[in-house]
């Protein structure tokens, strides 16, 4: 597929993530009800209200091209293993935090091709910020409706670090991967605590040097702003260092991974 082909895509898909998050914003003042999934995992009406918008659009727009959503069906490996493309989605990023109503979830969006994303679309409606990127085209950043700023992924500085961390998923190994940071550069990093896919737009816009998610997550979770990352200068490695790749396995969960920004450092020797 062409950059500029998958380019062309790029502003309907903003459309179809903001059309999304109106819908999730139209629930998240009401009294919702929350059910569990198989996983234990909370899922609410805009969950699902927010898959049957994406899912309808998406498939209006680009009708050859499969999805793949956490709220979809499952799909066997022997299936996907054949897609060359696939827009993969989570409709509700931060589940959790829209229960809490604390503002920090996001609509994600990516097209993946040949393993990996070149398109995506992060949109946090509660605070109307979205975060976007294509192949080749740069990741950008807008704020309502001011004006659209290009982002950039900054190079870490050992002496400064901050590292952005997940709201809810907190555990020992990365308490222990901080305080092994603190221990060799002779400085605490600062932590921010974020929920969603934020943490990893921060990175790419250089407000955070590096989020390390030291526990279980899904290819739906990390897609669109792994795109935006890319696009900023930064990548999302694994903790030996290789890139993560999608639908190249029979599981759909990530392995631990470090969204980072400009490399330097390798910083899987603090874990």
């Amino acid at each position: 597929m062409k950059n500029a082909t998958i380019h062309q895509y790029l502003e309907p898909v903003i459309c179809i993530a903001k059309a999304a998050g109106d819908a999730i914003m139209q629930i998240y003042s009401t009294n919702f009800d929350i059910a569990k999934k198989e996983d234990n995992s909370p899922l609410t009406e805009a969950d699902l209200a927010s898959h049957s918008l994406i899912s309808l659009a998406l498939n209006k727009l680009t009708p050859n091209i499969p999805i793949l959503s956490e709220e979809s069906a499952e799909i066997d490996f022997q299936t996907r293993q054949q897609w060359k493309q696939y827009w993969l989605i989570d409709p509700l990023d931060g589940t959790r935090e829209f229960i809490k109503r604390n503002g920090e979830f996001t609509v994600n969006i990516a097209l993946i091709n040949q393993h990996l994303p070149v398109l995506g679309v992060v949109y946090a409606p509660a605070s109307e910020i979205i975060y976007f990127a294509t192949k080749s085209y740069g990741a950008y950043k807008q704020v309502k409706f001011s004006e659209v700023c290009k982002i950039v992924a900054k190079k870490s500085n050992l002496k400064n670090i901050v590292i952005a961390g997940s709201r809810s998923h907190i555990n020992k190994k990365m308490e222990d991967f901080l305080i092994n940071i603190g221990n060799r550069s002779g400085k605490s990093p600062e932590l921010i605590n974020l929920g969603s896919s934020l943490k990893t737009c921060l990175v790419a816009e250089g407000v955070v040097d590096l989020y390390p998610r030291l526990g279980p997550t899904s290819e739906w979770d990390t897609a669109a702003a792994h795109c935006i990352l890319l696009e900023a200068g930064g990548d999302v490695v694994d903790i030996l260092g290789s890139r993560l790749l999608y639908n190249n396995k029979k599981s759909l969960l990530n392995p631990d991974f470090f969204a980072q920004g400009k490399g330097g450092i390798n910083w899987s020797i603090y874990l």
